[in-house]
Formats: C-alpha cells, structure tokens, sequence
C-alpha cells in the first residue's frame, strides 16, 4: 500500500490542484489530511487562489481516498460541508506491523508525545516544516506544509511506500527520507 500525506492546504485551490497532481502521479491508494483543510488562520498570510468553497468541491471529490484529522484551523461547520470526518484530534493506522499516529500537532506533538511502542510512527503537521527523524526508537515525521511552507522550506507532501517514508516538492524531487528498521 502507498499513502499519500498531505497538512496544512489552508484554503489554497492552486496548492491542493498541484499536491493532487502528485497524488496521481505517485500512484497512491490513500490521502491522509493532517489537518488545517479550509481556512489560513490568523496568523497566517492569504494564501495563493484561496478559495475555501473550491477546496471544499475538490476535496469532496476524493471522499473514498480521505482518512483526515483536525488541525487548529478546522471546526465543526467544516465536517458539515466536507463529506468525510475530520474533527478527531488523532487516527491510528497500522502498516507494516507498525502503528502510525496521525495528528496535527497542535494537542500532541513533541513536547506532548502520547505514549507509543518502539518502532511506532508519529507523524504531524502544525509547524510547516518538514521533518524526518528517529528519537527514543520512535520515528518522527512531518511532511511540511504544501500551501505556505516556513524557514526557507519548499512546498512538501509526504509518500510513505515500502517502509520508507519520503518528503517530496510538489516538483516530485526528494526532500528528506527516512525508512523504518
């Protein structure tokens, strides 16, 4: 199985078109939303063609392929409009004997880990920057941001296939990596 993770679209059609795109391209069997779907924030700048109505029609358009958590920016009028859940703080997904925690990283992130066996994945957004890491035998991932990436980052999904996790531009170049043991 190949899963495609996405965080942070914030309202941006030209974005989620080009992430989409890569979804295509790479073949994957799912999309795995982390979380902040419709709307840039406060502290966040418009972004690029935002549209949140548009998103809305395009991301419904994926239902079947969507597993999808809440980020800090969703709400509860969100899950009206959008025809999939997205207002659980966190999923599990077991792949490969291991569990993938997915979450935004807004409740539980670094500093608040939730308790996890060796080997576990925890995988967010929230930060807009992407990272690969193994810390305390847990693997440590975020796939970035795909709308408005920080610290000199570029636009970034994730593809998790064969025990190998890799963070990609929305050109398809390879970012960071990481394969589990």
């Amino acid at each position: 199985m190949k899963l495609f993770f996405m965080s942070d679209i914030h309202g941006s059609v030209y974005y989620l078109n080009k992430a989409l795109d890569k979804f295509k391209e790479e073949k994957a069997d799912y999309i795995i939303v982390l979380g902040d779907h419709l709307y840039h924030g406060a502290r966040n700048p418009l972004p690029k063609e935002y549209n949140p109505k548009q998103v809305i029609e395009i991301l419904n358009s994926f239902t079947d392929r969507i597993i999808a958590v809440r980020g800090n920016c969703d709400s509860e009028v969100d899950e009206m409009v959008l025809n999939f859940p997205i207002m659980a703080t966190y999923s599990n997904i077991l792949y490969n004997n291991k569990r993938l925690f997915l979450t935004h990283g807004h409740i539980y992130n670094e500093n608040n880990m939730p308790k996890l066996a060796n080997g576990d994945v925890f995988i967010y957004g929230h930060t807009h920057i992407p990272k690969v890491e193994k810390m305390d035998n847990i693997y440590i991932i975020n796939p970035g941001s795909i709308t408005l990436p920080k610290k000199n980052n570029p636009h970034t999904y994730g593809i998790l296939e064969r025990n190998t996790f890799k963070i990609k531009d929305l050109e398809g170049n390879t970012h960071k990596e990481i394969s589990f043991g």
